[in-house]
């Protein structure tokens, strides 16, 4: 067992920022690495690391369901119907996070969602471009540059809450990095989703090949 890694109750080797709950380890097994192509679900996990700045992820996680529920499941055609009165509604639920600014970021970024998808066609093919290259060896610190790439463009088209290490956040979690760690036992399962995953679109800022980098952890 390396220092990445800790042993759960079932015997196996895990990164080791998912022992802090158990929603963590749910949350890892499952989800936390595993390749996604749905525009949906993309921009929920966006929207969710905004919410998360400053706070921990254990947080949104275990609100996660209520956000679902009051930005109907992140449908960018409904969401980009708010306004100030849905504003007023969800800074009164207790079930969110309350924090206008990060409120009025989800429904603006719905809006320029809406945008670079017809630009592009989907926000999967515009956001697999940032597929990191393959590495050499583990990153030794901070965002892959693939990241600082994503969150510089994003916020020249707009985007609110979208600084790179929100954005590398949530490429570790939709599966455009495999960050588990490598004695993880999810991390080859997470590998050969991606290696099965059908990118979309064309073109890419990084090639194509997979490598490993650092893992990382939840803040």
């Amino acid at each position: 067992m390396s220092g990445a890694t800790f042993l759960g109750a079932d015997g196996r080797e895990r990164c080791r920022w998912c022992a802090a709950t158990p929603q963590y380890t749910a949350y890892h097994d499952r989800e936390w690495g595993f390749p996604v192509g749905d525009d949906r679900q993309l921009f929920e996990k966006l929207s969710l690391e905004g919410f998360q700045a400053g706070l921990s992820w254990r947080t949104i996680l275990a609100k996660r369901e209520r956000f679902r529920e009051v930005f109907h499941h992140f449908e960018v055609g409904r969401i980009v119907r708010f306004n100030a009165r849905d504003v007023e509604r969800l800074l009164r639920d207790p079930g969110i996070v309350r924090h206008r600014g990060k409120i009025e970021a989800v429904i603006h970024n719905a809006h320029r969602a809406q945008e670079l998808a017809r630009r592009e066609g989907s926000l999967a093919a515009f956001f697999w471009r940032y597929e990191p290259a393959a590495a050499t060896g583990p990153a030794t610190a901070g965002p892959a540059p693939e990241a600082l790439m994503l969150s510089k463009d994003l916020k020249r088209l707009g985007w609110r809450f979208v600084g790179p290490t929100t954005v590398y956040a949530f490429m570790q979690a939709m599966g455009l990095v495999n960050d588990h760690a490598g004695q993880c036992v999810i991390r080859a399962e997470a590998e050969g989703a991606r290696a099965r995953f059908r990118r979309p679109g064309s073109g890419a800022v990084g090639a194509r090949p997979v490598g490993r980098r650092r893992p990382s952890r939840p803040t």
